[in-house]
């Protein structure tokens, strides 16, 4: 990303670093583009929480005055969005995408995978850039099979373009102060990347900041003077991005102050970095952590080794200058994530490591490099691609919600004007997404989330935790028994999941109540398998 800030003999670096890839990496490479392209493709999961949401906002009006009279016929997505926490542009995006292709989950998540095949060449480029056509066709195979990158290119969320602006901001960077070509255009480029990052993930500040650290210390302490003026040119760059981003502040500012994580509690550095290994090198699975160890061991060599001879590598306590920067970035950007989640008590969740993802694959790829055989590097790139590759088609093939087979069991037993009770409200957008997508069209229930919004599609994260401790179980499910004792025959279908914070037994508590009151069976057992998983019970008259 950067020019070296230091090193050890400069004539150690051409033992290992420009090669050009023999017919065996190419070939290699080649078909971990071709299983990348189709695993990108390849989810049917019903969606769950995350991405039934990010639709559902997505669907919304950009406009606040679509009118009859002139008054405002529904929430807009930037009012949704200053409840549910996120910056806007990857909503927007979605919903002019969704204007074009429609609305079915193929074509939803296509968008993401779009963005997840963009990220190949770049990898290529840059790879090829720092190391020759070898460590291009290393990137670009890591890249490609990464069971992280074939998730969020899988998933209907915003961390693909996450990864696709951070390899265009990575490319723009190199260009203009290691490579030295300045131009107007590169510096504008650097400025909307750098904005568009912002209005896509917050964690893209978390990058800023430790991309600006490195570029005072090369404005100022770089032996080149060249080096030195391109840096605090970046530097510039970086503050017009930041500048562009201003408008969103006062939303993101309320967001903060507001809605924050309550799904999790803080973790500490050092879990955070080895949950992220695991789920970059096989995915959120228990055997992860193996494959973990071997990634991370890749990186320290990409750092510290040096291929001297076919059989042996040199390791130095001093890192090699090809890619120390993009390794003290990544410390960086871990750093300050820690400690500004330590002030704030926030949760973390792997995904927002798509801000460094991009370094870390291309440091992998070169780790591998440091193997100067051609036939120990090949065993060594298979040892990494083959379980990469275990773990995508795992990642495709889970199962993250159980809401089609919920809906599916309420189709087959629904009768009449029945009501549909789902606790917590994190499991509405779910069940109102598979509800949406019923060919036979809608089921006509009459549907409420605890503790007591009366449209499934959202949650309204303001205040969470407040909220749902200042909510009544009891009284919410007296007021269902009493809307059910209305219409004769009248069923209750009752979704549940006790396992979620902030909620300490209040879904057990309504269970409890219609339970006193109705009959109930349950129809849909809770299975742990998916990640999103929940019971659901029928209650009818005694």
């Amino acid at each position: 990303m950067f020019p070296a800030m230091a090193g050890p003999d400069e004539s150690l670096e051409l033992i290992d670093e420009v090669r050009e890839a023999p017919t065996a990496i190419r070939v290699v490479g080649v078909a971990a583009v071709v299983f990348g392209i189709l695993l990108r493709f390849m989810s049917w999961s019903p969606m769950w929480l995350d991405e039934a949401l990010s639709v559902n906002i997505a669907r919304l009006p950009i406009t606040a005055s679509s009118v009859s009279g002139g008054a405002v016929t529904g929430t807009t997505i930037f009012e949704a969005l200053r409840h549910d926490g996120h910056p806007p542009l990857y909503y927007l995006l979605l919903h002019g995408w969704m204007d074009l292709l429609g609305t079915s989950n193929f074509a939803i998540r296509a968008m993401s995978a779009l963005f997840g095949l963009l990220c190949l060449p770049l990898a290529f480029v840059i790879g090829r850039r720092r190391g020759g056509s070898l460590l291009g066709w290393i990137a670009i195979s890591v890249v490609a099979l990464s069971p992280f990158a074939v998730r969020y290119s899988a998933e209907a969320r915003m961390y693909s373009l996450v990864m696709l602006l951070v390899f265009v901001g990575w490319l723009l960077i190199d260009d203009l102060v290691r490579l030295h070509r300045p131009s107007l255009a590169r510096h504008v480029g650097l400025a909307l990347t750098t904005a568009a990052l912002l209005y896509t993930q917050y964690w893209g500040l978390w990058l800023c900041a430790a991309i600006g650290v490195v570029m005072i210390f090369l404005a100022f302490r770089s032996n080149d003077l060249i080096t030195r003026a391109a840096a605090r040119r970046v530097i510039i760059s970086l503050f017009c991005g930041l500048v562009l981003f201003l408008p969103w502040l006062p939303t993101m500012l309320y967001q903060s102050a507001h809605t924050g994580t309550p799904w999790a509690s803080a973790m500490r550095p050092t879990a955070m970095a080895a949950w992220t290994l695991c789920v970059f090198a096989f995915g959120d699975y228990a055997d992860a952590a193996l494959f973990a160890g071997v990634m991370l061991i890749t990186v320290l060599l990409a750092l510290f080794a040096y291929g001297r001879t076919p059989r042996s590598i040199e390791v130095q306590f001093q890192p090699r200058t090809q890619f120390v920067t993009e390794g003290l970035v990544v410390v960086l950007v871990i750093a300050i994530s820690s400690i500004m989640g330590f002030i704030a008590g926030a949760g973390y969740a792997p995904r927002y490591a798509s801000v460094y993802f991009p370094l870390m694959a291309v440091l992998v790829a070169a780790g591998i490099t440091r193997f100067i055989a051609p036939r120990i590097r090949l065993v060594v790139l298979l040892v990494i691609l083959l379980p990469m590759l275990g773990g995508s088609v795992l990642t495709v093939r889970d199962t993250r919600s159980q809401s089609r087979e919920i809906v599916d069991a309420i189709a087959s037993e629904q009768r009449g004007r029945d009501i549909l009770l789902v606790c917590p409200d994190q499991l509405g957008p779910g069940i109102s997404r598979e509800l949406d997508l019923r060919s036979s069209g809608p089921l006509g229930l009459t549907a409420f989330s605890y503790p007591g919004h009366d449209d499934l599609h959202f949650v309204d994260w303001v205040d969470y935790k407040q909220r749902n401790d200042a909510a009544d179980p009891t009284a919410f499910a007296r007021d269902v028994l009493t809307l059910a004792g209305s219409s004769p025959g009248r069923q209750v279908f009752f979704v549940w999941n006790g396992e979620y914070r902030t909620y300490d037994g209040d879904c057990e508590a309504i269970a409890g109540v219609l339970g006193s009151a109705m009959s109930g069976v349950e129809i849909v057992e809770t299975n742990s398998a998916a990640f999103e998983h929940a019971s659901l019970i029928k209650y009818q008259t005694r």
